[in-house]
C-alpha cells in the first residue's frame, strides 16, 4: 500500500469507521531515519488506532525506527516481510526475508526491547520454491519465539523472480487453509489473515477460524465498504448515516490541510470510490479528477462533487459490504 495509505486516507478511513485498526504504508528504516520525520509519520490523532508498518532488516536501524514510532504515538509497529517488489528486495527487506527467519526473529527482539507497544510482523505463506508447510510454520514459530504479539498471514507465495508485485497479489493461489492450520498451532497467538478479501462478508467467514482480517485494496478502491464495519463486526453503529455525510465531515480536515500547504488532489484522490450503486457517482468522480488537479483548488470542488450525489444511503446488504 506504498503510496496510498498516507495520512489524507487514514483520516478519510477513520471517518467511516472508529473500530478498524488503521496501518501506514510501509516506510524503510532508512527514510524514518534520515528523512523528513513529521511530513512522513505526522497524523492527527483521530486516526487512531494507526500501527506504524516498517521496511528494513538492520537490527539497530529496526530497533530505532520502532522507538521513533513509538514517540510519534503509533499504537502499534508492524514489520513487513510481505512485499515483493524489485526495490524492496535490493534493500534487503520485504519478502525476501521469508528465507531469513532468524534474522526476522532478532528484528522483533530489538524492536520489543525499544518499545512498549505491540510489535507485529506480516508476512507471506512462502516465498520462490519454499514448501509452506515447511516455511510458514517454521517462520511463524521463529516469532513466536522471538515475542511477536501477532502475525499478519498473506496467504500466497510470493515469487520473486518472474511475476512483478502485481501479479504477485492474483498469480500464486490463495491458500487460505493453510493460514487456518496455522491458528490451531497456536491457538493463545493471534493470527491475522489477509490477501483476496473483498468484503466484510467474506470477513466474517473467515473470523472463526482467525483472530482478524487485514483488507488492503478493496479497502482502499472501495472505502464505502468501511461504513458497515463498525455494525457488521463490532455491533455498534455506524459513524455517519451514508457516505456522503462522511465525506462531507472531510471537508473541515481538507480545508485545514490546505492552509498547510497540501493539494487539493493529494486528499481528494483517495475518496474517488467512496460511492457505489449511488447515482451520480460517476458525476462525482469525473468532477473530482477533473477540477481538483488545478492549481488553488479548494473544498468547495469536493462539496460541489458531492451534490451530484443522491443524498441517501444505498442498500447494500444484497453485496454484503
Amino acid at each position: 500500500m506504498m503510496e496510498w495509505t498516507d495520512r489524507h486516507c487514514r483520516y478519510l478511513h477513520r471517518l467511516l469507521t472508529r473500530k478498524a485498526l488503521l496501518y501506514t504504508e510501509m516506510l524503510t528504516t532508512g527514510a524514518v531515519l534520515r528523512g523528513d520525520r513529521e511530513r512522513l509519520l505526522g497524523f492527527d490523532a483521530f486516526e487512531q488506532p494507526v500501527a506504524l508498518q516498517l521496511g528494513g532488516c538492520d537490527l539497530q536501524a529496526l530497533a530505532q525506527s520502532a522507538k521513533i514510532g513509538e514517540d510519534f504515538g503509533y499504537a502499534e509497529i508492524n514489520l513487513n516481510v510481505g512485499c515483493p517488489s524489485d526495490r524492496v528486495q535490493e534493500g534487503r527487506f520485504g519478502a525476501c526475508l521469508m528465507a531469513e527467519p532468524d534474522l526476522v526473529a532478532a528484528g522483533v527482539v530489538a524492536m520489543k526491547a525499544a518499545v512498549t507497544v505491540p510489535v507485529t510482523v506480516k508476512c507471506r505463506i512462502g516465498i520462490d520454491e519454499q514448501d509452506p508447510e515447511q516455511s510458514l510454520f517454521v517462520f511463524a514459530g521463529a516469532m513466536k519465539a522471538a515475542g511477536a504479539d501477532a502475525l499478519i498471514v498473506h496467504a500466497r507465495k510470493a515469487w520473486l523472480k518472474g511475476l512483478s508485485p502485481r501479479e504477485n497479489r492474483e498469480v500464486p493461489p490463495l491458500d487460505y487453509a493453510i493460514v487456518h492450520r496455522l491458528k490451531r498451532a497456536y491457538p493463545d497467538w493471534d493470527i491475522i489473515i489477509n490477501g483476496g478479501i473483498a468484503s466484510l462478508a467474506q470477513t466474517q467467514a473467515q473470523l472463526p477460524s482467525v483472530d482478524g482480517v487485514m483488507m488492503g485494496r478493496a479497502a482502499y478502491q472501495e472505502p464505502w465498504r468501511l461504513l458497515n464495519v463498525d455494525p457488521l463486526l463490532f455491533s455498534e453503529p455506524a459513524p455517519f448515516s451514508s457516505a456522503k455525510n462522511a465525506a462531507l465531515a472531510f471537508v473541515p480536515y481538507i480545508e485545514g490541510e490546505l492552509k498547510k500547504g497540501v493539494r487539493l488532489h493529494a486528499m481528494t484522490r483517495h475518496i474517488l470510490g467512496l460511492f457505489h450503486a449511488v447515482p451520480g457517482a460517476r458525476a462525482f468522480r469525473r468532477h473530482l479528477a477533473t477540477e481538483a488537479v488545478k492549481p488553488g483548488a479548494d473544498a468547495h470542488v469536493l462539496i460541489e462533487a458531492l451534490a451530484l450525489v443522491l443524498d441517501s444511503r444505498p442498500d447494500l446488504s444484497h453485496i454484503a459490504a
